[in-house]
């Protein structure tokens, strides 16, 4: 399912629930309603203000139709998300072969997760008009488990060949990379969602060990996609638009519903992130040998829209 990413940025908001939808009002004023959705069209709701209040039962509601309300911090980024704790009919079944499994199994998966993170950035700087030699030459030296980072190597050389010598990748910068941030909370919301729909545990990671991080898995199968958010944001970045505003935000959400060329046709960045997360848990139950990655290609909108350009 694709739903709707809905994201509320002013301090001066109340959210609730009426008949079905999520109401928006003013708290200040005559206290106006600003607008409602309906609950079932949420794919996530984005609580980005710090003054914002919302009901229980918003959350009850979200939670029960598999939609994350996430928190965001500073510069944009998600520092807490409420997910639901039933999200798959069989979910406990999926868990537990999720928890047994071995190793090697793990190694390799995270290595072909690797290998399409590396695909993609190629393919972003290909659209950017940059040497994709640089990270096409690390695909082939992956290795199962990636012991040599072949990953972090290649993101060393991205950065640079993508925005420039001068660029520092910075979680709590602003500009390009507040731009980055938000896009990768997007990112995250939705692979969360598409995690939890599939009935597996978003903290039992294939790669990502870090013993305070509750969304490991959902930080490892969100990797691939993270070129889609990049390649945007080069493109905001040169036509001028460098920081976080209501028009970047759009386009950065719409990242999500752009067409991405698959081994079955193309479809829309959520919906792979959704067959991703379902083919990780048939491999975990023994029903399938590899994920159901994208195809090293960016989304296809995106792809004419910089041919516009």
């Amino acid at each position: 399912m694709v739903g709707r990413i809905v994201e509320i940025a002013d301090d001066r908001r109340h959210l609730f629930v009426h008949r079905g939808f999520m109401v928006v009002k003013d708290t200040e004023g005559e206290r106006k309603e600003l607008g409602q959705v309906p609950l079932d069209d949420i794919a996530a709701v984005i609580a980005n203000a710090h003054g914002l209040t919302y009901t229980n039962n918003l959350l009850v509601a979200l939670a029960e139709r598999g939609a994350p309300f996430v928190l965001c911090g500073a510069n944009h980024n998600a520092i807490g998300m409420l997910l639901t704790l039933d999200g798959h009919h069989v979910q406990a079944k999926r868990i537990e072969a999720q928890w047994a499994a071995a190793l090697p199994l793990h190694k390799r998966l995270w290595a072909s997760v690797v290998k399409c993170k590396l695909e993609q950035q190629a393919a972003a700087l290909e659209a950017a008009g940059a040497p994709t030699a640089p990270l096409q030459a690390l695909v082939g030296k992956v290795k199962s488990g990636d012991p040599e980072n072949i990953e972090g190597q290649g993101a060393r050389r991205y950065w640079g060949l993508l925005f420039g010598a001068e660029f520092r990748r910075d979680q709590g910068g602003d500009g390009i990379n507040g731009l980055l941030n938000y896009g990768y909370t997007i990112l995250r919301s939705a692979t969360a969602r598409s995690v939890v729909a599939a009935g597996l545990h978003p903290s039992i990671g294939l790669h990502h060990s870090n013993d305070a991080n509750a969304m490991r898995l959902v930080d490892d199968l969100m990797e691939p996609f993270r070129p889609m958010v990049d390649l945007k944001v080069w493109q905001l970045h040169q036509a001028t638009e460098s920081h976080v505003t209501p028009d970047t935000k759009r386009a950065l959400v719409r990242v999500l519903y752009d067409d991405m060329p698959t081994a079955v046709g193309v479809t829309p960045v959520m919906v792979c992130m959704q067959r991703l997360a379902t083919s990780l848990a048939h491999v975990y139950l023994g029903e399938r040998t590899k994920l159901d990655l994208p195809l090293p290609a960016l989304p296809l909108s995106l792809a004419g829209s910089l041919e516009a350009d």
